[in-house]
């Protein structure tokens, strides 16, 4: 595809897909070629596999075959493009200096480097000396006066020429990439699956949606398009395109109008209206006007969202406009002038007389999702059995009118819940955010949660496709379902929240990397060792450098131009039960400010040596933006064997606003693990008994022989050598399983 964005499209399916998009017809070598043509363009395949090679990925042999029909100059232009977008993938697109060069070697004890630190400030100006002898003289030291502290006292080339090179391992990471079709199909194929994705899309992915729908608005599009973020995203482009919006609720209006402002189409954020363009206004009120004029009651969706809609009418004149009386009175109720009560609030009304039942009846007539999401505190809120049966035969009626992801959800959440309450509950909202409160919830009676678990499990059984034939990796089975957009970061190797997954190696080494904007930022990576009464052990940060079990490269407290921190464990050295590494905030931006943040971990033998950083050892790499001061990415844990198991969190806690450090944090982290660790979240082995059920035949994957036939493969990376018309399921792509 010859197009001004065609590199664009190309990197975004490389990094959802790990596929390489076929080379354009055109490119390859004429039938007659000279041989010298032929063995060059050979030669540059082999060169392109080695350099992938060097950051952890590989060519498939199918896709080295089709690389060998070009010429050189064009498996150098695909190579250049895709070892780009696989380092970044990685992290290996910027340099990660260390502030002790010979890390993990050479790293002092702290109270030994902060003297050191005093010495050279007293030899140093006279400024710089006086001012530091007068800390002293008052008992207080500031580690940022210090002017050695906290600053690279070395080039990045000076780090790596302190450094032997990598030995290569058997256990180090090698990521297949894989032959794809024409880049039409891929782009257009990527586009139909991220917006018919029937599980809300992260940040990331709702972005890469907008340049993908822009593309691919007059092509083939979804049979549907179930969240409504990410209908806002298409309906932008459609509306660019010069096509009609989809709107099928008032809602999606206001969505589309914050999405052309550029602002948020969740509408958990404030969004700033600009002036919009006489079409545009035209389409949104036309749009508004046809679906309150074919469903009146859909006018009870403007009261949540008044104050938007208050704003956006002083864009939109639909006083000018009175062909449209249905979408003027959206604007007249966010005024106040007339009164609709939401269907939240006619609920609330009925609870607060004490109509439990009557509640559960309206909602499951009106909004059958929304009465399964409440469902617990209607069981828990009915007087007597009578009354819950009643909540109950709602609750069946209702079950057959929820999404998938709704369905899954309630079964995630009631198979958590038991009749002996747990003294504190964890809370994590949509962009990631956690925090503890108190369990003060009354247990449900086993009885009635086993029959409502028995009725989800039929129903999402019977929703369930059930392939002929299944090959499954056995590492994919503890991966929890993605049920919710920010339950998985971007980035390489990420999980969503809840999923286990095996840590295999001797070090494990994690980092983070940060890249200031506009000021001063430091952030400083840290690790609490927990034990099995979730008790700190010992942790490892800018105030403790060296353990027992492992060394901290040093503090670095300004990233101008880039900068990095790594701690290494030794894990049989560890004395605990979990490793929590964590990135917490000590001044400056936030990490939806920065320029760039994020984490990763590195697995390698202890003979292996090499640098800090070795992009064929990092086993994930997450790309840190949420709300918050404290980022938590995951928990490595030990099991009941003594080997180790990485379980992601993806969560941001509020912290302070200024030096928040592991010590401060320590009865939180504790908390928040132990609440995560007892829950039990829905995994694909959950859907594969299901699937099982409905006569799948399943496989387990031994990485040595693949079937001839055509199979559904899923597993944490894809495979190489399946059969035609297989069909490939990562992680990237494991919300395609949820049922709509």
């Amino acid at each position: 595809m010859e197009h001004p964005i065609a590199h664009t499209l190309e990197r975004l399916v490389v990094r959802h897909t790990l596929r390489v998009p076929a080379p354009a017809e055109g490119k390859t070598l004429e039938r007659n070629a000279p041989e010298e043509g032929l063995r060059q363009g050979a030669d540059a395949v082999r060169q392109f596999d080695v350099a992938l090679m060097s950051v952890g990925f590989k060519l498939s042999g199918g896709l080295m075959a089709a690389l060998g029909g070009l010429d050189r100059p064009a498996v150098e232009t695909i190579a250049a493009r895709t070892l780009a977008t696989v380092r970044e993938l990685v992290g290996d697109h910027v340099d990660h200096n260390v502030y002790f060069k010979d890390f993990p070697a050479g790293v002092p004890d702290t109270p030994d480097f902060w003297a050191a630190c005093v010495a050279q400030a007293l030899v140093a100006d006279e400024e710089t000396r006086t001012r530091v002898l007068d800390q002293l003289r008052h008992g207080h030291l500031d580690l940022l006066s210090l002017p050695t502290y906290g600053r690279y006292q070395h080039t990045y080339e000076d780090m790596l020429a302190a450094h032997d090179e990598l030995t290569a391992s058997a256990r180090d990471r090698v990521t297949v990439l894989v032959l794809g079709g024409p880049l039409e199909d891929e782009v257009a194929g990527l586009y139909r699956a991220l917006a018919g994705s029937t599980t809300p899309l992260g940040p990331e992915h709702l972005a890469d949606l907008a340049v993908l729908a822009a593309h691919c608005a007059d092509g083939p599009q979804p049979d549907t398009i179930p969240i409504r973020e990410s209908r806002a995203v298409v309906n932008k482009a459609r509306l660019m395109a010069g096509c009609a919006p989809l709107l099928d609720t008032a809602t999606d209006a206001l969505r589309l109008a914050c999405a052309l402002a550029d602002g948020d189409v969740t509408l958990r954020e404030r969004t700033r209206f600009r002036a919009l363009s006489r079409p545009h206004r035209r389409a949104l009120l036309a749009g508004l006007d046809a679906v309150l004029a074919a469903a009146p009651g859909k006018y009870a969706d403007v009261a949540p969202y008044r104050e938007q809609w208050k704003r956006l009418g002083e864009r939109l004149h639909p006083h000018e406009y009175p062909q449209w009386p249905h979408a003027a009175e959206v604007f007249a109720i966010a005024r106040g002038e007339r009164k609709v009560p939401s269907l939240a609030a006619r609920a609330e009304e009925l609870l607060g007389r004490g109509e439990v039942a009557e509640a559960a009846g309206l909602l499951a007539r009106e909004a059958p999702g929304l009465l399964l999401r409440s469902l617990d505190r209607l069981l828990r809120t009915a007087a007597g059995d009578e009354e819950r049966d009643a909540v109950l035969a709602a609750a069946l009626r209702a079950v057959p009118g929820g999404s998938g992801r709704v369905l899954l959800s309630v079964r995630e959440h009631l198979q958590n819940r038991s009749e002996q309450a747990v003294p504190q509950r964890v809370f994590v909202n949509r962009a990631g955010g956690a925090w503890v409160a108190d369990d003060t919830r009354e247990p449900l009676p086993s009885a009635v949660r086993e029959r409502v678990l028995g009725v989800l499990d039929t129903e999402i059984r019977r929703r369930l496709d059930a392939p002929a034939h299944l090959l499954v990796d056995p590492d994919i089975l503890d991966v929890a379902l993605p049920l919710s957009g920010r339950a998985t970061a971007a980035g390489l190797g990420t999980l969503p929240r809840g999923s286990l997954s095996p840590v295999d190696g001797e070090l494990l080494r994690f980092f983070t990397y940060w890249k200031q904007a506009a000021r001063n930022t430091d952030y400083d990576l840290s690790a609490l060792v927990l034990r099995d009464d979730y008790t700190t052990g010992t942790w490892l940060s800018y105030t403790n450098l060296r353990s027992v079990a492992g060394t901290h490269s040093g503090d670095v407290t300004e990233a101008p131009d880039g900068a990095s921190e790594f701690i290494e464990l030794w894990l049989g050295a560890v004395d605990g039960r979990f490793i929590v590494p964590h990135v917490n905030i000590y001044s400056g931006e936030g990490f939806d400010e920065v320029a760039e943040s994020f984490f990763g971990f590195m697995l390698r033998d202890a003979a292996q040596g090499g640098r800090p950083y070795e992009p064929r050892t990092v086993r994930m790499k997450s790309d840190l933006r949420g709300p918050g001061r404290i980022a938590l990415p995951l928990v490595f844990e030990r099991d009941d064997e003594g080997g180790w198991q990485a379980r992601w969190m993806h969560l941001y806690l509020k912290g302070s606003p200024a030096a928040n450090t592991a010590e401060g944090n320590r009865v939180t982290f504790a908390t928040l693990v132990r609440g995560l660790v007892e829950r039990t979240p829905l995994t694909l082995r959950y859907l594969l008994d299901l699937m099982a059920g409905k006569g799948a035949r399943i496989t387990v994957a031994d990485g040595r022989t693949v079937p001839d036939e055509p199979v559904v493969y899923l597993g944490l990376e894809p495979l190489d050598g399946l059969a035609p018309g297989s069909r490939v399921i990562t992680p990237g792509n494991l919300r395609d399983l949820i049922p709509a």
